[in-house]
């Protein structure tokens, strides 16, 4: 193996030790059907988002993560973070809840999500591997993070970090996500806290 690929696999799985075997929790399970957000809901009826919300059922695919791949995901990630003013959308529009593209340079969590999802498709990910999560956060608020699955485990795109991690290492709570099948149906995860399901690993 070169060099170069074990230097990315380390990087890549969070320390040397890790390199050359998957991480033991690396992909989050999900369970029964559950309701969307009424985020999602409002956002669907929306004339730009038609290509996101009227798709047809799909086949489960995960991407395969090369070093391009992690490259833009790393890339993605900042530049939409660093780009977005966050703002909450009472602030915003007036409402209390609102999904959209951040065309203005301003948005809230769901508006990041959207912002990377769109730009990592464009980049040639699969649609069925960019699925909005909904999460508590560490201060048990509710947070939308965009949750990548690839071949080497279910990654974490959010605006509160600047890191991409592995779902088990974020300290998250994690309640639903998008089917991917159908962007449109939902499914649980359980209500898996990962900061008590990290520390009780170690």
């Amino acid at each position: 193996m070169a060099i170069r690929t074990l230097v990315f696999c380390a990087a890549l799985m969070g320390g040397a030790a890790q390199a050359m075997e998957m991480r033991l929790g690396a992909f989050a399970s999900h369970g029964e059907e559950a309701v969307p957000p009424i985020g999602w809901h409002l956002f669907c009826q929306q004339p730009e988002a038609r290509s996101d919300c009227a798709v047809p059922s799909l086949r489960p695919e995960e991407a395969a993560l090369d070093e391009r791949r992690w490259r833009d995901l790393l890339a993605i990630n900042a530049r939409v973070n660093r780009k977005i003013e966050a703002v909450t959308d009472m602030d915003h529009w007036g409402v209390a809840e609102k999904w959209s593209y951040p065309t203005d340079g301003r948005g809230d969590c769901e508006d990041y999500v959207l912002e990377k999802r769109r730009r990592l498709m464009a980049a040639g990910f699969p649609r069925q591997s960019l699925l909005i999560t909904v999460v508590r956060d560490k201060k048990g608020e509710g947070h939308a993070i965009l949750l990548v699955r690839t071949d080497r485990g279910d990654f974490v795109l959010d605006n509160q970090e600047q890191k991409v991690k592995l779902w088990i290492d974020t300290g998250y709570r994690f309640v639903k996500r998008q089917s991917q099948e159908n962007p449109n149906r939902w499914v649980s995860l359980g209500n898996v806290d990962t900061a008590i399901a990290t520390a009780s690993s170690r």
